[in-house]
């Protein structure tokens, strides 16, 4: 059963176009880890996997809409997600940033699961409002 999640909007004050770019790379999320954390995450330009806790959890780009969208699908993963990233633009040329998750869950991952999902897609948005 597909259960659907999406974070609040934010206001980033860079344009469509530096946000896009910062995400259209997975190596770039290899790259914010710290240091100790990136040994057990491997990535190239259109996947990314990690390994936690004796799980391996892998990201792959399926759609890249340069400046307004990219959307990501599950990889080897031990459920079936999506999640949509939102690039829009704002007329003083800042970005309304969202993210839309839909993912395979059973009832009992949504119920241990589904408020962790929401409240960490919000705390991305939050993160990226203050740059």
């Amino acid at each position: 059963m597909a259960s659907q999640f999406n974070s609040k909007h934010g206001t980033v004050s860079k344009s469509p176009a530096e946000l896009y770019m910062a995400f259209a790379d997975m190596r770039a999320f290899r790259q914010m880890l710290p240091p100790d954390k990136q040994s057990c995450v491997e990535a190239d330009y259109d996947n990314i996997s990690a390994t936690v806790q004796g799980f391996t959890v892998g990201v792959k780009v399926l759609e890249r809409l340069p400046y307004s969208r990219i959307t990501l699908c599950s990889a080897n993963a031990p459920f079936q997600f999506n999640i949509q990233l939102f690039f829009d633009e704002l007329p003083d040329g800042k970005t309304d940033f969202h993210i839309d998750v839909e993912a395979e869950l059973n009832m009992m991952m949504k119920m241990m699961l589904g408020s962790r999902i929401k409240d960490g897609l919000d705390k991305i948005v939050d993160q990226l409002s203050n740059v």
